[in-house]
């Protein structure tokens, strides 16, 4: 499992819509914050080993209505 955190630009007032049509409509998305500065909203995703990360990316995230830009960071372990 590979976690993946997505900061997403949407276009002015539709962040609601686009955290809501995520969390909603793309299984991968665990958790979706409404952030402040350049971006708009925080996505915590968990992909499978096996799932290309730029073709999730592209296909399932930028796609979303509402979405102009998206900037992606890749995990490498987790402390807890």
């Amino acid at each position: 499992m590979q976690t993946i955190f997505i900061l997403v630009k949407c276009e002015l007032g539709k962040a609601y819509e686009v955290a809501d049509e995520a969390v909603q409509g793309v299984e991968q998305v665990s958790e979706v914050h409404s952030i402040s500065g350049s971006y708009d909203l925080l996505m915590k995703c968990y992909l499978d080993d096996a799932t290309d990360i730029g073709h999730f990316v592209t296909s399932k995230i930028q796609t979303l209505a509402g979405i102009k830009d998206t900037y992606t960071y890749i995990t490498f372990k987790a402390f807890g």
